[in-house]
């Protein structure tokens, strides 16, 4: 065989392997930049208020309330969380973020195919299970049912996954009532550092919120999968009679405008003024602190802080614990 016989041969062996190659790089899943699927322990000292105790009733400091989101939260009274259907009433995905729970992650694949399906995140006594749909199925019509646990899909960017989930019911961003609509949609970012996943939620609500609502959590894989979130550790819930007054057909516990009895209890505590409890987004960046000149802290911390941790002193009993 002449040189220009052996050039050919050459020639097409170099462009069968870059076919190959193109064809190994397009056949080659795009969701595979990490692993998601364990189960991922909270770090529940971020925030702890938002996942352990709870807020105050009327504190709605650095949410973008606009004037119709703050008048409904202004409504919310607690014993609406004795009727039927809120005793038992699950949370959105949102709840992720604001809730005290790990998160159990896994996978489905095509079985034909191989191809990743869906990303799934376990429910909880509350909160539905989420399937992050990486398929590339298009949204739902607008006219679709809505669920607690909404619909999402997924892609990478990077090594970011970045979902976006519509069609949620109706429900709260805060566990006071700061409300979001059913016309509400969510972003999410998964990134996963070694054994820690961080986790950053967006909300924007044209009917309840002037500006995007942003939240991050991190969490930590656990080897030993213990995170109590089944094995019957959790029992289901059961309707029962909790207020004479709920029980009666028709009646749905609310406060009327100007009534909320709680709006001033943040200003008694700790000194902070009206019109930073009420929130708005212009309590969400620090500049808001110039128009507080009158604040003064107060004497003392009497709860949701630890001895000397806000630069003042603290009440305690016996135990140490600030009241």
């Amino acid at each position: 065989m002449g040189r220009s016989g052996i050039r050919r041969r050459v020639r097409r062996g170099e462009r069968i392997a870059a076919l190959a190659l193109a064809a190994l790089l397009v056949g080659a899943p795009a969701d595979a930049q990490f692993d998601l699927t364990g189960k991922w322990v909270s770090r529940s000292t971020q925030d702890p208020i938002e996942r352990g105790a709870g807020p105050d009733p009327v504190d709605y400091l650095a949410l973008p309330l606009n004037d119709e989101g703050r008048a409904r939260a202004l409504s919310y009274d607690y014993s609406l969380m004795s009727l039927p259907d809120g005793q038992c009433g699950y949370h959105t995905p949102f709840y992720i973020v604001l809730g005290p729970f790990g998160l159990h992650m896994w996978n489905e694949f095509d079985p034909v195919t191989g191809r990743l399906v869906a990303w799934k995140i376990g429910a909880w006594v509350d909160k539905d299970i989420q399937t992050i749909w990486m398929d590339g199925r298009p949204h739902p019509s607008p006219h679709a049912a809505h669920t607690y646990g909404g619909f999402t899909t997924g892609r990478w960017e990077g090594n970011t996954l970045v979902t976006t989930t519509t069609h949620m019911k109706a429900t709260t961003i805060r566990r006071n009532g700061a409300p979001v609509s059913d016309r509400a949609t969510m972003r999410m970012y998964f990134v996963r550092h070694g054994d820690v996943l961080s986790i950053r939620a967006v909300m924007e609500d044209p009917v309840y919120l002037s500006e995007p609502l942003v939240r991050s959590r991190v969490w930590s894989l656990d080897a030993r999968g213990d995170l109590n979130l089944g094995n019957g550790v959790a029992s289901p819930c059961e309707v029962i009679s909790e207020l004479p007054r709920a029980d009666a057909a028709g009646v749905v516990p609310h406060y009327l405008p100007g009534r909320n009895p709680f709006v001033d209890e943040l200003t008694r505590t700790y000194n902070i003024p009206v019109e930073a409890v009420l929130g708005g987004a212009e309590t969400l960046y620090p500049e808001f602190r110039k128009k507080l000149t009158g604040y003064r802290p107060p004497a003392s911390c009497r709860r949701y802080c630890g001895c000397g941790g806000l630069g003042v002193p603290c009440i305690a009993d016996g135990s140490g614990v600030a009241r």
